[in-house]
């Protein structure tokens, strides 16, 4: 660990990585922490499914959401990926002195509609207001829970000859964000991808039960940063192929400008998931039954060749390795 944190810590890749398993698991371990995944299985009544996130997205207001409807999406997502039905949330809001009511007022009804969207209740919450250029505007911290629905979801659990899939074009979000914060870099119109994914995978995990390992979605440090976390106890490998991973062309001449790689990109819409080869038609056909997967596509399986390692193929046969997000490519997206 450094002696101060940078933004690197807050890229979702090995710096986070870092911060998470040398300091933050070390001082709060427990059984359900220590998984790591986006949201934690507890015992209650029925088995609860509990998860936090916080934003700091700047801008706050982005095409196709705004840090409001992100705050709700990315907790939603978040208990969605780990098998739950996400019923509860709080809120909790850090605000600037001198923030416009109309904007706070403009967050707080893009939270309410997501909410309602995504079936879930704001039944707690917070506010605290911080003095002029103490904070960038307002920050959101939400908590979720939900009731288990699909269990056993984890990386432990793929198998050699698993289909990787993912449920639309990736990088979409990460790259709206960096266009409405640079408005003048690049003319290109893209909308963030942000979306709640419960309906999704809910109905994904009912649909094929055993046959579904893991669900993760992409954000921080985007689809390559986590499909190496499903791979980092080195039994096991994942081989994608660069033609079949669906990519909006706007992302791609983005990316070619200013020197992005869409694959690392945040999303805030799409899931990967892992499931049985054989039922893998059958689990993208599910996820096209809904608006936000019909660009859903297999793109790799996991495979036994190269263990720890993704290995991105190319259209012309040849293959690199593609390593854990080492930097910020993009801070402050989410």
């Amino acid at each position: 660990m450094d002696n101060f944190i940078t933004l690197d810590y807050g890229s979702g890749g090995k710096k986070t990585s870092a911060l998470i398993s040398d300091m933050i698991v070390p001082l709060l371990k427990n059984d359900a922490l220590s998984e790591l995944g986006d949201g934690a299985v507890i015992d209650g009544a029925e088995k609860l499914v509990y998860s936090t996130d916080s934003f700091v997205v700047s801008p706050y207001f982005f095409p196709g959401g705004d840090i409001g409807k992100l705050s709700v999406c990315g907790t939603v997502n978040d208990i969605s990926m780990a098998g739950g039905e996400p019923k509860y949330l709080s809120l909790a809001f850090i605000i600037e002195e001198g923030f416009p009511t109309a904007d706070l007022q403009r967050i707080i009804d893009s939270i309410r509609l997501t909410a309602d969207r995504a079936g879930v209740k704001v039944v707690t919450g917070d506010t605290k207001v911080v003095e002029r250029g103490r904070g960038d505007g307002i920050y959101i911290n939400t908590s979720g829970i939900g009731f288990l629905r699909t269990p056993s979801l984890s990386p432990r659990m793929i198998r050699e000859g698993d289909a990787v899939i993912v449920s639309g074009t990736v990088g979409d979000h990460g790259t709206a964000v960096m266009l409405a914060r640079n408005e003048n870099l690049v003319q290109a119109e893209l909308k963030s991808d942000c979306a709640p994914l419960h309906e999704m995978a809910l109905k994904l995990g009912e649909t094929l039960s055993g046959d579904l390992r893991v669900m993760r979605d992409p954000t921080r440090g985007g689809l390559a940063t986590t499909l190496n976390e499903f791979i980092e106890d080195g039994r096991l490998g994942i081989e994608i192929h660069e033609k079949d991973i669906p990519v909006d062309p706007t992302v791609n001449m983005v990316s070619e400008i200013l020197g992005l790689d869409p694959y690392y990109t945040a999303c805030e819409g799409r899931l990967i998931a892992v499931t049985d080869p054989a039922r893998a038609e059958e689990a993208v056909s599910v996820l096209r039954g809904f608006e936000d997967g019909k660009n859903a596509a297999v793109i790799g399986h996991i495979t036994a060749d190269h263990p720890g390692k993704l290995v991105i193929r190319t259209p012309m046969g040849g293959g690199r390795i593609a390593a854990k997000l080492a930097g910020a490519q993009l801070p402050r997206i989410c």
